[in-house]
């Protein structure tokens, strides 16, 4: 009894010297954190494809570090309210599933300043998944209006302007911005109804509210598979492997909508004030889930692909995407007040 008690002292005695040859912020951060649970902020509303992303997330996270994560929702202003909330806190145990309209879009988008910068407020984590946007009516309305394809869409619209109404997930969001270059590039104009999220943009829309969405698919994906929604093209560059019958947009659009492409991607970001070690053991367990056959399966059910790429080629990526969207923005000449 006594020699255990002994052994287990020198054992504990050892593991401290091991943690004394670190500074001292370096070993708390590794033998304490998380201290208590952390927040993944969602900033838009339950049940788009940022929250289904998040969620799926989340217990592989907790699994990984023994503290709950806990997914909030904290929509409002295309995703900028939620993630000010993060840039903002101080914590140490906040996290936000950005997007590429929280973070490559807005700036360029929103005439305001925003309360926020993305680059200089956050550190990148790691990319969790890109997906396309697939365009999905009503299918009433599609059936009211003849609306079976691309060039349907493109005739009625040009012959009613004004007359269609698409929804998004909120001003500045990819699905806006989709739906805005869509109006470009083919010189139509439809009202645009801006909701707090994916989730009750689509309930609108299968309601008959809304006539169309240029929607993340794997929030659409149910409703089409059910026959709720009406899909008739996806919007990235090839065809996405969850609807291989759907064409992309480019290709049933005709000469109008040649390069036409316009994907999402979703991302973990943590605020700027997050220690290096925290960040990087983040980015590592995040990988390690989304590399697992679960994870990818899970995701590619949904029309997601898994990513899990570095902090630094996250970074890289956001960097790009941002000048990319400007361009976009510019041409189009959408904006937001």
């Amino acid at each position: 009894m006594t020699q255990d008690l002994t052994r287990r002292r020198l054992l504990s005695l050892s593991a401290l010297a091991g943690l004394g040859a670190l500074p001292l912020p370096a070993a708390l951060a590794q033998a304490a954190w998380p201290a208590k649970p952390v927040r993944i902020i969602v900033p838009f509303a339950p049940a788009g494809t940022t929250d289904l992303l998040a969620r799926a997330m989340a217990p592989e996270l907790q699994k990984a570090f023994g503290q709950p994560f806990v997914v909030e929702n904290r929509p409002g202003a295309g995703g900028n309210l939620g993630a000010a909330e993060v840039a903002r806190s101080n914590d140490g145990h906040t996290i936000l599933m950005g997007t590429v309209g929280t973070h490559a879009i807005n700036q360029a988008l929103y005439q305001q300043k925003l309360p926020y910068d993305p680059v200089k407020d956050f550190t990148p984590i790691t990319l969790v998944a890109a997906v396309p946007n697939v365009l999905v009516l009503n299918p009433a309305q599609a059936q009211k209006y003849g609306i079976n394809t691309v060039q349907d869409l493109i005739r009625v619209a040009k012959a009613n302007p004004g007359k269609l109404n698409m929804a998004s997930s909120g001003n500045g969001t990819s699905i806006h911005l989709a739906g805005e270059l869509f109006k470009s590039m083919t010189g139509t104009f439809m009202l645009h109804f801006p909701y707090r999220g994916s989730g009750p943009a689509l309930l609108d829309l299968m309601a008959g509210n809304v006539d169309l969405m240029f929607d993340n698919l794997p929030s659409s994906l149910p409703h089409i598979r059910s026959g709720k929604l009406k899909a008739i093209a996806v919007t990235s560059a090839a065809r996405s492997e969850a609807l291989p019958d759907l064409p992309t947009i480019a290709e049933a659009g005709g000469p109008l909508l040649k390069g036409y492409e316009a994907s999402s991607w979703f991302g973990l970001l943590a605020p700027a004030s997050m220690p290096a070690e925290q960040v990087a053991r983040l980015q590592r367990e995040a990988a390690k889930a989304l590399h697992t056959p679960a994870i990818k399966e899970r995701l590619a059910s949904q029309g997601a692909v898994a990513s899990g790429i570095t902090s630094a080629e996250f970074a890289a990526l956001i960097q790009s995407e941002t000048a990319k969207w400007a361009k976009v923005v510019k041409t189009s000449g959408a904006k937001v007040d």
